[in-house]
């Protein structure tokens, strides 16, 4: 710092204000128009550098906060989705069990009780035809000797007699 007596202005070296002659109060006001000015260049200067260390600063912050808020995301997005499938399949299952009971009420058989009876008609399907290809047994009672004469004439199947009708 310089001598508040004596200021020196500018790059020429000269003094300025004669003694006496008011002088000292311009020099005063000139210094610190000077400081002034030299402090606003100094601050100008240390914004420059701290704002750019504070703008890098703040984008590795910036960084930080996306990837932490994408990782939240993410996981407030599958749990949405588990509860959304847990929902869903939770919905289906009353669904059915809903619609089978009404089904019952209307007499509707299940999927199940189909199965079985169409397992019961194929099995009764395969019995009838081991019957009919079993030889034909005469469900008529054998006739008697005695009860032949008396008996009424049977409704059988007649026998062609050669020169009949």
């Amino acid at each position: 710092m310089s001598d508040p007596k004596t200021t020196t202005a500018g790059a020429t070296g000269t003094t300025t204000g004669a003694p006496g002659t008011g002088g000292k109060f311009q020099d005063e006001l000139l210094d610190s128009a000077r400081r002034v000015w030299l402090a606003g260049l100094g601050a100008l200067a240390t914004a420059g550098e701290e704002g750019a260390r504070a703008f890098s600063r703040l984008v590795e912050r910036g960084k930080d906060v996306e990837h932490k808020s994408r990782d939240s995301a993410g996981q407030g997005f599958e749990k949405a989705k588990e509860a959304a499938k847990s929902t869903w399949s939770d919905l289906g299952n009353t669904l059915d069990e809903t619609l089978t009971a009404t089904l019952h009420r209307l007499g509707v058989p299940t999927r199940d009780e189909i199965r079985t009876l169409t397992q019961r008609v194929e099995e009764l399907s395969g019995k009838i035809e081991q019957l009919r290809s079993r030889p034909a047994v005469s469900t008529q009672p054998l006739s008697t000797p005695s009860a032949g004469a008396d008996a009424p004439a049977s409704k059988g199947p007649r026998k062609a007699s050669g020169g009949g009708a």
